[in-house]
């Protein structure tokens, strides 16, 4: 308008007056001449002014280039708004404006990526000037900038400064200065009470920092339903940490009437922001028996999110999907490699299985050598299941050579809490095997792991009692633990129940029951007790006589190496004659032989 240029031709002051007046009304075509003409002259609100309008694209196309100049021009001139916007690259054309302002780098759950070289001559500035959200901005260098910058007191002096003079931002940077050093209730209080006035302006930090303070009980009184109250308004500000939290509370029906489907969606829209333990907890949801269907295609997908921004426990679930194929090809490369990147980040479950995986010839070529290393660094720091694990791995040569004396040693520390390893020290002090042969030590140790329920123990005990080995022997003791295992589905100690009642070894013979032990135990594939339904099905020892079913059972222990059985198949094919059955006739058979007392490596 004619006027508008009249204005402007006349005085760069009143040029600027006009156009203020012109952007209260939405005109920002018309007020931008005006404020070129002001911001030319050299009025520093006038360049701070157009800087914003590059910036947002007002009343002239938007130009980030444009805007880093101008705005950086103003901070020169004193500008203490534009000095204020300095930080994140605002004044050198990086990244001009975006992510400067104090509300917005207190707005989400991480420090910004800020330029904060740049920004701290323009921040230190404002706040000497007296600008709250420069004292913000100022304390937030001091406290996230590199190292050299830092300064947590001298941040927690500016951050109050902006506190008292009523800064949002301030209050919430003076409230995580003052929780770093509280240690009594009136701290706790003054960090509450600061997290409210900053949370009463809707910053989402300070409102699920809120939450958590009410959840714990810290400088508030504790209230479960408030603090959960709390997440859901962060969550819908954009929280991701809150997101997870109110996600958590929806599926688990916390504080909340239960909503599967809405909770889900809220893990899912933390995930995709960003939060890498979101994105394992939605894997989880698919992958673990729960309140949805499985999924694994889906947890997989989730899985390999969360491990790829380097969360170790789903890198290991992610590996354990691939050993057994759910939801992706089976390939134990792939397992393998998760594995180890989860083991690498300190899980022990992961190394733990990369070593049973190791075991069966998967995996790189010195993964050995880490697996032990892994084992040997967490149990010399007192770790007694690593202690455990790096025994076993000693007598299995996992890594180097097999050496027996050096898994004594660290077996028998593991021992001291461990049930897994006393069974295993006690079975090498009963061999000799890295120590001296030490019966009673044996005995002794089998007695506390068979009292932590290890059916090996009891078994291994059993038999020392039954020999009377290393102690007294007491067999209605033994019988008892015998009948423990085998209530364990421990095939050896089926064997030895059997042989109890067919022998009547100070218990009374019952053929009977000796049979249906030995039954038990040689469908659980334990050549002897194959042997010996064997010869009970031949003679009849126990009322029921099936030469053929006999046969066929003595012919399986055979196969199982019990060379006795050798002599009993070649009277029972005399006695047979004709009416042999054909070995491809005899049923098919578990071939596994649960005599062994060896624990694979303990998870």
């Amino acid at each position: 308008m004619i006027v508008d240029r009249l204005i402007a031709l006349a005085s760069p002051a009143a040029a600027l007056d006009r156009a203020i007046r012109l952007i209260e009304q939405e005109r920002f075509a018309a007020a931008f001449p005006l404020l070129t003409r002001a911001a030319i002259s050299g009025i520093p609100d006038a360049e701070y002014r157009v800087a914003r309008c590059y910036l947002e694209g007002t009343g002239v196309p938007p130009s980030r280039a444009e805007g880093a100049r101008w705005l950086k021009r103003a901070a020169e001139h004193g500008c203490v708004e534009a000095q204020s916007r300095g930080l994140g690259g605002g004044v050198d054309g990086n990244s001009p404006g975006e992510g400067a302002r104090a509300d917005r780098l207190f707005a989400g759950d991480e420090p910004a990526d800020a330029d904060f070289g740049s920004a701290l001559e323009w921040a230190r500035l404002a706040a000497e000037a007296g600008s709250p959200e420069g004292q913000a901005l100022l304390g937030y260098i001091l406290t996230w900038g590199p190292e050299p910058m830092r300064d947590l007191e001298e941040a927690a002096r500016w951050y109050e400064r902006s506190a008292t003079a009523g800064c949002a931002q301030g209050n919430l940077g003076y409230a995580l200065s003052l929780a770093r050093s509280a240690t009594d209730d009136h701290d706790r209080q003054q960090v509450a009470d600061q997290l409210r006035r900053a949370a009463a302006a809707g910053l989402p930090t300070a409102i699920h920092l809120l939450g958590v303070v009410t959840e714990s009980g810290a400088g508030v009184e504790r209230d479960l339903g408030l603090a959960t109250e709390y997440y859901r308004k962060a969550a819908e500000k954009g929280h991701r940490s809150a997101q997870l939290k109110w996600g958590l509370a929806l599926i688990e029906g916390r504080h909340v009437q239960q909503d599967l489907v809405t909770g889900e969606l809220w893990l899912r829209r933390a995930a995709l922001a960003g939060n890498s333990r979101a994105a394992a907890l939605v894997g989880n949801l698919y992958a673990q028996p729960g309140p949805l269907p499985p999924n694994y295609v889906e947890a997989a997908t989730w899985y390999r999110r969360a491990a790829e921004a380097g969360e170790k426990t789903a890198a290991r679930a992610l590996g354990s999907l691939y050993l057994t194929g759910a939801g992706v090809a089976r390939d134990d490369g792939e397992a393998a490699r998760w594995l180890r990147i989860s083991g690498q980040a300190g899980d022990q479950t992961a190394q733990v299985d990369l070593a049973n995986l190791v075991q069966k010839g998967a995996g790189a070529p010195d993964d050995p050598i880490r697996i032990v290393s892994w084992f040997e660094q967490a149990a010399s720091a007192g770790d007694l299941i690593a202690s455990f694990n790096l025994g076993v791995c000693l007598i299995k040569g996992i890594g180097g050579e097999p050496d027996e004396q050096k898994a004594a040693l660290w077996l028998r520390r593991a021992a001291e809490g461990v049930a897994e390893a006393q069974c295993m020290y006690g079975r090498m002090l009963v061999e000799g095997r890295g120590v001296e042969s030490d019966l009673p030590g044996a005995r002794a140790w089998f007695a506390r792991a068979a009292d932590a329920g290890i059916s090996d123990a009891q078994v291994a005990l059993g038999e020392m009692m039954v020999n009377g080995r290393g102690g007294p022997a007491d067999s209605a003791a033994a019988l008892q633990l015998f009948e423990k295992a085998a209530a364990n589905g421990h095939a050896g100690a089926m064997f030895a129940l059997g042989a109890m009642h067919g022998s009547g070894d100070d218990v009374s013979i019952d053929r009977l029951n000796a049979q249906r032990w030995f039954r038990a135990a040689a469908e659980l594939g334990h050549g002897h007790a194959q042997l010996m339904l064997g010869r009970y099905l031949a003679s009849g020892a126990a009322g029921e006589h099936d030469p053929v079913e006999a046969h066929a059972w003595l012919e399986r222990a055979l196969e199982q190496g019990v060379p006795e059985a050798q002599s009993d198949l070649a009277q029972l094919n005399f006695a047979l004659g004709d009416a042999i059955v054909p070995a491809s006739k005899t049923p098919i058979l578990s071939s596994r032989d649960s005599r062994s007392l060896t624990s694979p490596i303990a998870q």
